[in-house]
């Protein structure tokens, strides 16, 4: 069964910066977009950003547009986000996310494999 694992999150101050990463196990060949979703407490789960599987089309959510950036490796099988400037807006569980389909999309429900979430706290 597909499997994806995050890592990566912490605790930072605000202006820091945070690489959460996720590794994909073994059956996970077909999930050719790659995405990161968020969530804070009492809060929907939020778009983040995706990937597409050769890595030339990206999609940002507003609130992190400019300060966040996703990549992938598809021989580790990983995809990143790199986080810069973090605000304590941005304290979350953030989940990984893979589609079997290539063409990007904002919307949760058509993500097929989800990963367990890493949290990220952004306090002073």
């Amino acid at each position: 069964q597909a499997q994806l694992a995050e890592s990566g999150g912490g605790l930072v101050k605000p202006g820091d910066s945070l690489r959460p990463s996720c590794e994909a196990s073994a059956g996970t060949y077909d999930l050719y977009v790659l995405g990161w979703f968020r969530q804070a407490p009492g809060k929907e789960r939020e778009f983040v950003a995706a990937i597409s599987w050769g890595g030339g089309k990206k999609d940002y959510g507003e609130s992190v547009e400019g300060r966040f950036g996703i990549s992938r490796d598809n021989n580790k099988e990983a995809v990143y986000l790199d986080m810069i400037d973090l605000r304590p807006e941005d304290t979350a569980v953030y989940y990984c996310a893979g589609r079997r389909t290539y063409s990007i999309s904002r919307a949760r429900q058509n993500y097929d494999v989800w990963g367990q979430g890493t949290q990220v706290t952004v306090s002073s």
